[in-house]
């Protein structure tokens, strides 16, 4: 059977890569930002990514330069050579690692995480990192869903977390944006793999949710949420299909 979302991932808007404010000194997937969302009681969206040694640090670019100033990528750098990379506009805040980040949430507020694609192409090279998350994640006990944009990284969720909800991360997906053939763009746009996954959520592109395909899920009852929304009137725009958002830049009501 499909495992259901959490009706808190429905009630309690998501902090995009936490509640981040550099200018607060609380980088993108930083533990000040969990922290902060933690205290403001939203949902936290946060992402994997690999490094050499097949462990999952919570960091959303493949590269290092934006978030951390450095040349590199972070699936060249080591568990612990990742926690003592500093983020830019963080008062000593460094990489944290997935295993850190469930300790600091310990079921406070439900976790939205999100599998970074690691195939490169949407393609079927997945596997480590979904195991890294998975082996983390059945010791948790609290509100958690996973997804990807990758509906092959989903799948193999699907196989290590049968009972976890597991959803599809999806775009208007415009190839010029995606760097990805426009055939691959087409298939991905349709969503074709939500019932061979076993989905059980779409997180659709806000400005892309007047899509035929998102009605036809809605309604057939899938939970709709929407990324990423930066103002009051994105969320009340949105909100008339979404059933929640991920936002940022902004304080979503509660």
């Amino acid at each position: 059977m499909t495992p259901v979302l959490p009706a808190s991932l429905l009630t309690r808007p998501v902090a995009h890569r936490a509640l981040h404010d550099v200018a607060a000194g609380r980088p993108e997937n930083s533990r000040a930002a969990i922290r902060a969302a933690i205290e403001a009681g939203y949902g936290i969206e946060i992402d994997l990514q690999l490094t050499s040694d097949n462990q999952a640090v919570v960091f959303h670019d493949y590269g290092l330069k934006r978030l951390a100033g450095r040349p590199g990528v972070i699936r060249q750098q080591s568990l612990a050579e990742a926690r003592n990379i500093p983020l830019l506009g963080g008062d000593g805040e460094t990489i944290p690692d997935f295993a850190e980040v469930l300790d600091m949430v310990d079921g406070q507020v439900p976790l939205l995480v999100e599998i970074k694609d690691q195939d490169g192409a949407m393609g079927r090279d997945v596997g480590p990192l979904e195991q890294a998350a998975a082996d983390l994640i059945r010791g948790y006990d609290g509100d958690l869903a996973v997804m990807s944009f990758n509906p092959n990284s989903v799948a193999e969720l699907a196989r290590l977390l049968p009972e976890v909800p597991r959803g599809i991360v999806t775009s208007a997906y415009v190839p010029e944006e995606w760097g990805m053939s426009p055939t691959l763009c087409a298939h991905l746009r349709e969503i074709p793999d939500f019932d061979r996954v076993g989905a059980c959520f779409v997180s659709h592109e806000h400005t892309d949710l007047d899509r035929l395909r998102i009605a036809e899920l809605k309604a057939k009852g899938v939970p709709i949420l929407c990324w990423t929304i930066t103002s009051q009137a994105d969320e009340h725009a949105a909100r008339r299909v979404a059933d929640n958002i991920t936002f940022e830049m902004y304080q979503a009501a509660l």
